[in-house]
């Protein structure tokens, strides 16, 4: 009776222990993915991502109106002035408080000086103020020499330029912000969710989150005609920017991230209200916006 007790304890322990295991390898395997991330099309610890895309950034800085227009054939700019004009943001005549924007990962400064273009030319707000950010000295440099070239925002105190992480935002006070902008720049965030939950924080109640990006084409026929000519984008980099590898991390980049409706519940998790987008151009970017309350 006593050897009989034993051996089904011994069969419990060992049953207990084959469950430890298996819950320990699940557990290992949880950290090891939670651990990396992609780079495009390569996988890549977290730690060295920011890094990773920090070069890309470094390397294309001075190209950056030339790598967009090669991208998009230019349609860029449209997409651009219809985000600025849909958001249609500004001090109002009537209004007391001017707005406070940040525009992130938005170191070349083309939406940030194109909203207080907006402000002025529609509101006649020249009040209005604006951080404009990102995690990339060399993108930041070139925001400042497009100011200084256009005589306008170079100097300005309503204007700030801030090297920052968009995942974090540590310099950025909680509930300071009206309108927080983000163009073609939240895809290459190591953490997305990070930054969708900073952005949340910087806004105050009423607050609109804004932003612009790469998306998924909802045209079977537009989105063949877009493959093939995302493979000569790397090639054409090359030429033009002697940057193989970097326009293909951008390619790479675009195809990774989620498409509208997963976004959109990734904006909604984060806590935002009245989600919504608009799909551009068949989809190959899309605006999406949404409301702290």
């Amino acid at each position: 009776m006593l050897s009989s007790a034993f051996a089904k304890h011994s069969l419990k322990c060992r049953a207990l222990s084959l469950s430890a295991l298996r819950a320990l390898s699940t557990t290992n395997a949880v950290k090891q993915d939670n651990a990396y991330t992609h780079f495009g099309s390569k996988t890549v610890p977290k730690t060295e991502k920011e890094k990773l895309v920090g070069n890309v950034f470094s390397s294309v800085a001075s190209k950056y109106d030339i790598m967009n227009d090669v991208m998009s054939l230019g349609i860029h700019r449209c997409w651009k002035d219809h985000f600025i004009n849909k958001l249609d943001a500004g001090k109002r005549p009537n209004s007391a408080e001017p707005l406070h924007f940040i525009d992130v990962a938005g170191g070349s400064g083309d939406i940030a000086f194109g909203l207080l273009d907006h402000a002025e030319e529609k509101f006649h707000d020249t009040e209005s103020t604006m951080h404009i950010v990102d995690i990339n000295a060399d993108m930041l440099k070139e925001g400042e020499k497009r100011a200084m070239e256009q005589n306008k925002y170079y100097n300005d105190p309503r204007v700030k330029f801030l090297v920052q992480n968009g995942e974090v935002l540590d310099q950025i006070e909680s509930d300071s912000k009206d309108i927080y902008t983000i163009s073609f720049g939240i895809r290459n965030f190591t953490d997305i969710e990070a930054g969708l939950a900073a952005a949340y924080r910087v806004l105050k109640p009423g607050g609109i989150f804004y932003c612009l990006e790469f998306s998924k084409i909802e045209n079977q026929l537009m989105d063949v005609m877009y493959q093939q000519w995302a493979r000569l984008l790397p090639v054409m980099g090359s030429i033009i920017a002697n940057d193989y590898d970097s326009y293909q991390y951008l390619v790479e980049s675009i195809e990774k991230f989620p498409d509208q409706e997963t976004f959109k519940g990734m904006i909604e998790q984060a806590g935002f209200k009245s989600v919504g987008y608009e799909s551009l151009t068949s989809g190959i970017c899309a605006i999406h916006w949404g409301v702290k309350v």
